[in-house]
């Protein structure tokens, strides 16, 4: 019997008792800050001399951590990790492996603050929003246990005289996860657990900008009882291990969450068949996506402001469901964007491992060149479209980043 799960909640910031439990997160977190952080390969710690520093958005000095860099050898040594892992793992039930994921999800739960304090640090991600990324990937764990549970119990079909069908659950054996920076709890979790509750160990490559809140995943996963070899933590170059993890002849699927110039190569390169692979490779990519708010004259106006606002802006509009446009209807057009504009000006930048605000620092350089395009254009359509109405021009200039260099 599968027990029913209710969503983890979202934490009320307005609760001073949480506030004050939050803030108590940011200075444990903060005491910790600058630690080195090895690879882990089959169970063991490698610490390597190259590494890739991981800095607050918002404070370049300040270091979160050092994480060590994998290297094509790495690779390799955590690939045999894996494979040895899986003759293993694919035997336990899919209620034990199940139990390691909510035993992790129960120690996520107990360190819920402290996880969120990190990723306002690393990611520099607003209270708000990182509080939802921890309670998501604590959903991620109970969610794919349950599953898992219901896949491991088959399911009925039906049989004709003199056959004898079955429907059962197979591990496809070594897989590989890529996962983002911008969720760097909820992403990293659901991406890596979805394998491995289904039998299959992984190498996780985190993103360069995030790897010490992803090395925390491993370490909750470890601590639950998760055995050696079946989540290798293999951060690196993406130059120098990206491809070379992806053609790999012993990986059976790429778990990627990303961009679509690098969704779509990494499944060009997944379908060619390398010398000694004796299997077709599964890819799961989640690219990028344009995503709208439409507006009709029924709509709750304020609502409807207020959504379109923290959508596109929240979190320095970093994730995949911004809102990037907005379809208005004519009858209450005019009204939606004064509304939307009075709560744009009301957005305040600074830095979430400091004080609760809405907007963070943009941690990748290429955003601040996109960025500065973007507010050049928006500048220039705003002054010759809406002649008139100044407050739009000065809406999209009041939404002030802190970029790093």
């Amino acid at each position: 019997m599968v027990l029913p799960y209710r969503h983890e909640p979202f934490t009320d910031f307005t609760d001073k008792q949480n506030r004050a439990d939050y803030e108590a997160a940011l200075r444990k977190v903060e005491s910790e800050l600058g630690k080195d952080y090895p690879l882990v390969i089959g169970g063991e710690r490698v610490y390597t001399d190259e590494n890739i520093t991981s800095v607050n958005p918002a404070n370049k000095e300040q270091v979160i951590g050092k994480a060590s860099m994998a290297t094509k050898e790495h690779i390799e040594q955590a690939m045999e990790a894996a494979k040895e892992a899986f003759k293993e793992w694919r035997k336990w039930t899919a209620e034990e492996r199940a139990e390691v994921l909510f035993k992790a999800a129960a120690i996520a739960r107990r360190r819920k603050h402290e996880i969120s304090a990190l990723m306002s640090y690393e990611a520099n991600k607003p209270w708000g929003q990182s509080d939802a990324d921890t309670a998501e990937g604590i959903d991620f764990m109970e969610y794919y246990g349950r599953q898992m549970i219901r896949l491991g119990q088959g399911r009925e079909i039906n049989d004709r005289p003199g056959e004898n069908n079955t429907y059962f659950y197979q591990p496809l054996g070594s897989g590989v996860v890529i996962p983002p920076w911008n969720f760097a709890f909820a992403i990293v979790t659901g991406t890596t657990v979805g394998p491995i509750v289904a039998g299959n160990p992984v190498l996780m490559k985190p993103s360069e900008n995030t790897p010490v809140i992803a090395y925390k995943v491993v370490e909750i996963l470890e601590e639950a009882g998760l055995p050696k070899g079946v989540v290798n933590f293999v951060p690196g170059d993406p130059a120098e291990i990206g491809d070379y993890l992806v053609d790999h002849k012993d990986t059976h699927f790429i778990n990627f969450t990303g961009s679509r110039a690098t969704g779509t190569r990494i499944y060009n390169r997944a379908s060619v068949v390398q010398e000694g692979q004796i299997h077709l490779k599964h890819v799961i990519a989640e690219m990028g996506g344009k995503d709208t708010i439409i507006v009709d004259n029924d709509a709750d106006l304020d609502l409807a402001a207020k959504s379109i606002v923290d959508s596109a802006f929240g979190f320095q509009g970093q994730k995949c469901s911004a809102c990037s446009r907005a379809i208005v209807h004519q009858d209450v057009y005019d009204e939606v964007l004064e509304k939307a504009i009075e709560k744009a000006e009301a957005y305040t930048v600074g830095n979430p491992g400091e004080e609760d605000v809405p907007m963070g620092a943009v941690p990748i350089r290429s955003s601040l060149i996109k960025l500065r395009i973007i507010l050049k254009s928006g500048k220039e359509k705003a002054n010759s479209l809406m002649a008139g109405k100044p407050m739009i021009l000065k809406a999209i200039m009041s939404t002030r980043l802190s970029l790093r260099t």
